[in-house]
């Protein structure tokens, strides 16, 4: 990984929604209902996001039917680096599993 590609993660991860979108993925895969809930944004503010992630190749998508899941994407050259920053963050479980809680987890089945 080049010096600028690396300062284009950090721009990335500098973001807060951005941060914590990463760092839910990195243990969890959501689709963006769940992070609309999670984050009380809207979602064309978590699709923007999400397609900043995804333009960075730092989260792949899976579809299911007309949903799609993200998780982050532990084949990019970036990922070593996302996760020692992901490491260093408090552990996101809580939110995953207020949304189970309020049986919201999977809210787009």
């Amino acid at each position: 990984m080049t010096l600028d590609e690396g300062a284009k993660v950090f721009k990335l991860l500098g973001d807060k929604t951005r941060l914590t979108i990463v760092a839910l993925l990195a243990k969890h895969e959501c689709c963006v209902c769940e992070l609309v809930e999670i984050l009380q944004m809207s979602q064309p503010s978590i699709s923007q996001h999400i397609g900043k992630l995804k333009t960075a190749n730092l989260i792949k998508e899976r579809r299911q039917g007309q949903w799609i899941f993200y998780r982050l994407n532990k084949d990019a050259e970036a990922y070593p680096l996302v996760l020692s920053v992901v490491n260093h963050l408090p552990d996101q479980q809580g939110k995953i599993k207020e949304l189970e809680q309020k049986g919201l987890r999977i809210c787009c089945n």
